[in-house]
């Protein structure tokens, strides 16, 4: 895909002037917060676009410089080393045009729940935790639990998790769905293989201001928290269950032992689940094409498998397979399938702007 270049010319004075209005010291607050983001957003378009545009001048410079007899050998040799590389910068360039997701650079949640399987599916969902907990430190993000439900084995019936740090969504948010884990339970006498599974849902976090809650469409009920946490868990009602009464959607939290904090995160978590609901409502479209890239992240679809006694995982969305469940499971192998699902995603983007 050959982009003019006209158009390498506007990304090069458009790049130019974010970077003498960064430079100016005259912006303050909300103007210096937008400017930063585009900066952030277009330095690396313009990074490429400008080995392109060098490229294209280099490669008219020596296609001049073939009628010179004594240059013509060492002409040649550097024209065809630059024709062979040109496609691939191009190629590059026009990725990272690409209209990205407005939500790509926000924090995100991450919301687990064990699904079939009982207890095993209690410690599916533990494992999946420890996994994406491992992956965001490698990404330099920070994880902070908001609500719990603990598993009397070990695991978690449900955890949800603020994860923040740069570009989170985007590696994040093609995990959501159903993940499938296949292996022998320690409680299996036998030796038989159980197949259970977890729900994952990963939505952006909004700022409040993209998120307009009337406190008049919210039922707040508090009641005393269940499971472990001794006697004050059992004496005091701390534990909030949140109903916004128009969508009907509900968000709970008796994680913290104090009210206060328990209703700001339930609210945290509400403006999550708000949020999505209106990217669906307003992408339309872009969320139909997603869907026929890499699945559409529901989570009624299966996503993927882990099947331990194969030492594998595989994605089933892009066919992907790799042998080396125990370097995802523990996160530090999670990487080359987020990778694959990106560069299948971007790919696929491609190919449908050049039909």
């Amino acid at each position: 895909m050959t982009i003019p270049s006209e158009r390498l010319d506007q990304i090069a004075h458009r790049f130019a002037e974010l970077e003498a209005r960064m430079a100016s010291g005259t912006l303050e607050g909300d103007e210096f917060v937008q400017a930063s983001r585009d900066y952030a957003e277009l330095e690396p378009v313009a990074k490429v676009a400008a080995e392109v545009k060098a490229a294209r001048v280099e490669m008219v410079d020596l296609e001049e410089m073939l009628g010179d007899p004594e240059m013509k050998a060492m002409a040649e040799e550097e024209l065809a080393s630059i024709r062979a590389e040109l496609p691939e910068k191009e190629r590059a360039l026009a990725i990272a045009m690409l209209p990205r997701d407005s939500a790509d650079a926000r924090p995100a949640m991450l919301e687990i729940r064990a699904g079939t399987g009982g207890d095993e599916a209690a410690l599916f969902a533990g494992d999946l935790y420890r996994m994406y907990e491992k992956f965001a430190g490698e990404q330099g993000w920070k994880v902070e639990p908001v609500s719990m439900s603990a598993s009397e084995v070990g695991g978690f019936k449900e955890i949800v998790a603020n994860v923040r740090g740069n570009g989170v969504f985007a590696k994040l948010k093609f995990e959501s769905g159903v993940h499938r884990v296949q292996r022998v339970p320690e409680t299996e006498s036998g030796g038989r293989i159980h197949t259970s599974a977890a729900t994952v849902a990963v939505l952006p976090e909004p700022d409040e201001v993209d998120v307009r809650i009337d406190p008049t469409d919210l039922k707040i009920d508090t009641y005393r928290a269940s499971g472990a946490g001794g006697q004050h868990v059992n004496t005091t009602d701390s534990a909030i269950r949140i109903t916004h009464l128009p969508t009907d959607t509900v968000v709970t939290c008796q994680d913290g032992r104090s009210q206060h904090k328990n209703r700001e995160k339930a609210m945290q978590v509400l403006r999550a689940r708000l949020f999505e609901q209106q990217r669906e409502a307003t992408q339309g479209a872009e969320a139909e094409a997603r869907k026929a890239m890499v699945g559409s992240g529901d989570r009624s679809e299966r996503i993927r498998t882990y099947n331990f006694p194969q030492g594998r995982v595989t994605d089933h969305r892009i066919g992907l397979t790799l042998h080396k469940l125990p370097e995802v499971i523990a996160g530090t192998g999670l990487g080359e399938v987020v990778d694959a699902l990106i560069a299948e995603d971007e790919a696929k983007r491609l190919a449908a702007l050049e039909e």
